[in-house]
């Protein structure tokens, strides 16, 4: 005999049960017992309309109406007209009673368990008498089978107990003495000794299909539903999810234990002593080999199996001095919810004694608190034990699989996950067998918890990065561009998945959960809703996705003084944008701190040399414990652009103008020409050696004409220049005068910084920088005669972008 549940999207509507239809029919020898839930949604409806009936309201009835005209449909989609007659009356028989009931409920103004019991069985009664019904007009060979009948338990109205030598021995003289080839039976209903209807809790259905299964003893129960059995998370939050082939009838129950509905917890008991197997399948891919949940196999050498979490969970703490070593706290505790028929999901418990934390459902901390309050009142009065503490809006997250006792490191790797991510832990517990680790986190941080936990134990190292971009010009689309051209190699080389989830410039911003597609992200952003910057960080907390990256590639201020925001929320930061990194001391620093205080790294590497990396190798300098006594640098590729094209046979006024059309300089030169530029990156560098600096520190020996430096307008700017054209043609001709070239130099040293023009002769090592060329000299202790040299590109949309992008590559590997 073979034993098939249902749940209740396989039968939400004819259409799902003409494909139940097509499984059932498949040609076999043996009997086949189907168990079927309600139709899709039904249960829900009952309940809500007698919640309605007993509140005396009167929509209770249009709810009612709805029930009726679901089932009353659903005979005439699915049974010939001819065959219809006795169908339908059978059905709306059954619906008066209903009708009956619920106007009781509303009469009396009252829904007593038993009565809701009775009115909630109503759902798979009549599922199941149609699909019965359905199967015979298609010609198979099928019976209806009330279980109520069969399956006999205690008044424990809503969730009541089995007596299974009743029930045991009920099923077996029926399944023995009737010839159907089919039996359609309705789950999750039972009935007392005295034969009033029971049920054996939500999800109960499955219960049903595994009682009989157990009473058989079938060589598989078959569970379908609408997934390809269970997964290591829930493919609705993680979309990298994966199905599990096989798994063990205790990873099983801890799964389901901690919300995996693709099984009702209960279900296991009855087939484990029998060590009889449960295949979960897709009713809409029944090819598909789903899960085989089986005695313990080792799980196939795999440690974590699964990741599961249960919501609306409450922690109720009892704590006090008055607690520490006086016997019996604990079972006055316990014993009091359990007076309430309060279910514990978790307990943890201080080796001091000091406090008792236990998770609930949070429809039940109110009762709960008030009911340990009133039993510990007189230690609450004498201030020996403190009033209960009520958290609320809180989920329990687990790790589970039958190997994690013997490997070391992984709560460290759970809790280190979680860590970096800013996912918060209100408490932890792990159960003796070391089956699972659970915590409990907040409601918010799930969908991010368990990605980042899938993603640490099951995507073979593929690290996910989620990027939020802000500036989409000349450098913001060139780093687009990169990633969409990297994308494959970053996931298949480096284990990278780095995605883009928000984009902005000064007038739209965009966002896509499921990440925004590169080859058109232009399109996207135009048709985006108008650009804020505070609605942009408000989106990507809310968002809160594992690996956040936040990227300016702007040079506003005002975005810079958004990043002590990111930061605190664990949200990662990279820059171009020297401005944050070049103000006041006190705002770097803090920015500096808040990186290390929430794990998230704060990158400007493109700050100074764009993608040259002069930042990094002064970091790796330091942290191996070099000092720098010197830096000497041409920091502005734009300005090195400008001196190695000006000469006598053209105007300064005409390179400045060719330099700034081909993205050399800022859109106002003048932040190039007037030296600021340099010095905020000599700045940085400064700061980076460790030495308190700020830009009013550093001596600027301008090169340009005052007028030119006050002018308003980039317009006025360059009719200024125009005016000095003199005084730009003497600075060449004095330098070419004496064999030397005009480099704009920064230059550090003795804790004192400054910046300015200065005459480079032959043989020096700036003499022959070409382009917009950077070079950097490090003098250290370890480098004291012959520099450590950094030179390149040091300007250009492209460089910039792809510093940015070895930025995001560092956050990576972090």
């Amino acid at each position: 005999m073979k034993v098939l549940k249902f749940g209740g999207t396989s039968v939400a509507n004819p259409e799902n049960i003409h494909k139940v239809k097509a499984i059932v029919a498949k040609p076999d020898s043996e009997k086949i017992a189907v168990v079927v839930s309600a139709f899709g949604g039904v249960t829900d409806l009952l309940l809500e309309t007698s919640q309605l009936a007993s509140l005396q309201n009167l929509s209770y009835k249009e709810s009612l109406a709805q029930i009726e005209d679901r089932h009353i449909s659903a005979i005439k989609e699915l049974i010939p007209i001819q065959g219809q007659s006795g169908v339908l009356s059978k059905v709306k028989s059954d619906l008066n009673v209903l009708e009956t009931l619920l106007e009781g409920a509303y009469l009396i103004g009252e829904l007593t368990p038993k009565l809701s019991d009775k009115i909630v069985s109503y759902g798979e009664l009549l599922s199941s008498f149609i699909i019965s019904e359905f199967f015979k007009s298609e010609g198979l060979d099928a019976v209806f089978k009330d279980s109520r009948e069969l399956i006999k338990t205690d008044a424990h109205y809503g969730k009541a107990n089995v007596d299974f030598e009743a029930t045991n021995a009920l099923c077996n003289t029926f399944f023995a003495s009737d010839n159907h080839q089919i039996m359609v039976l309705p789950g999750f209903v039972s009935s007392s000794k005295s034969g009033d209807s029971t049920t054996l809790g939500r999800g109960g259905s499955d219960y049903t299909a595994a009682i009989i299964a157990a009473a058989q003893h079938v060589q598989l129960l078959e569970i379908w539903t609408d997934v390809s059995g269970m997964y290591t998370a829930n493919p609705k939050l993680v979309k990298q999810a994966k199905c599990v082939e096989h798994i063990s009838y205790e990873e099983a129950m801890e799964l389901s234990h901690f919300g995996a509905k693709v099984l009702y917890p209960p279900t296991i008991q009855p087939v484990l002593g029998k060590e009889i197997p449960i295949a979960i399948k897709n009713t809409f891919d029944p090819e598909n080999p789903g899960t085989l949940i089986a005695k313990n196999n080792n799980g196939h050498g795999k440690t974590v199996r699964g990741i599961s979490h249960v919501g609306n969970i409450s922690l109720l703490s009892l704590e006090g001095p008055g607690m520490v070593g006086i016997p019996g706290i604990s079972k006055r505790f316990f014993e009091t919810l359990s007076l309430k028929n309060i279910s514990i999901v978790l307990i943890t418990q201080a080796s001091s004694e000091h406090s008792i934390c236990v998770g609930i459902a949070d429809n039940d901390a109110e009762m709960a608190a008030e009911a340990v309050n009133d039993t510990f009142a007189y230690e609450i009065a004498s201030k020996k034990i403190k009033p209960v503490i009520v958290e609320k809006d809180l989920t329990i997250i687990a790790l589970v699989g039958d190997n994690m006792k013997s490997h070391q490191g992984l709560s460290g790797k759970m809790f280190s996950t979680l860590g970096k991510n800013n996912v918060n832990i209100r408490a932890i517990a792990q159960g003796a067998s070391e089956r699972n680790i659970s915590a409990v986190i907040k409601k918010e941080d799930v969908k991010k918890a368990l990605n980042s936990l899938h993603e640490a134990f099951f995507e073979e190292n593929i690290k996910q990065l989620n990027l939020f971009v802000m500036g989409v010009g000349n450098v913001g689309s060139k780093f687009l561009d990169q990633i969409r051209q990297q994308k494959k190699y970053l996931k298949d080389e480096m284990k990278l998945n780095v995605r883009v989830i928000g984009i902005s410039n000064s007038r739209t911003m965009a966002f896509d959960e499921n990440g925004i597609s590169l080859k058109d992200w232009d399109t996207v952003l135009a048709q985006g809703e108008k650009a804020d910057r505070t609605l942009f960080f408000d989106r990507v907390k809310s968002l809160n996705f594992r690996n956040s990256v936040f990227v300016d590639n702007t040079a506003s201020s005002e975005v810079s003084k958004t990043y002590a925001d990111y930061l605190r929320n664990s949200i990662s930061v990279v820059t171009c944008n020297k401005i944050a990194c070049s103000s006041d001391f006190d705002f770097y620093k803090n920015l500096k701190q808040l990186s290390k205080q929430y794990s998230a790294p704060f990158l400007f590497e493109t700050n100074v040399g764009a993608g040259l990396p002069i930042i990094d190798t002064l970091k790796h300098l330091i942290a191996s414990g070099d000092k720098v006594k010197k830096i000497q640098a041409v920091l502005s590729g734009s300005l090195n652009f400008v001196f190695n094209t000006f000469d006598d046979s053209v105007t300064f006024h005409d390179v400045v103008k060719q330099a700034q059309e081909q993205g050399y300089t800022e859109p106002d030169p003048t932040i190039d020409l007037s030296g600021i530029d340099v010095m905020r990156k000599i700045l940085i560098l400064a700061r980076e050696s460790g030495h308190q600096l700020n830009i009013e520190d550093i001596e600027n020996e301008a090169f340009l004409p005052k007028e030119s430096l006050e002018t308003n307008s980039n317009e006025a700017f360059f009719e200024s220049l125009k005016k000095y054209e003199d005084h730009f043609q003497k600075l060449y001709k004095d330098a070419a005068e004496s064999g030397c070239k005009l480099k704009y130099v920064a230059q550090f040293e003795d804790g004192k910084a400054k910046v300015g023009l200065q005459k480079i002769p032959k043989g020096h090592d700036f003499y022959n920088l070409e382009g917009s060329d950077n070079i950097v000299l490090f003098f250290t202790e370890r480098y004291p005669n012959q520099p450590l040299i950094i030179k390149g590109a040091g300007a250009g949309a492209d460089v910039t972008a792809s510093g940015i992008f070895a930025d995001i590559i560092r956050i990576g590997n972090f």
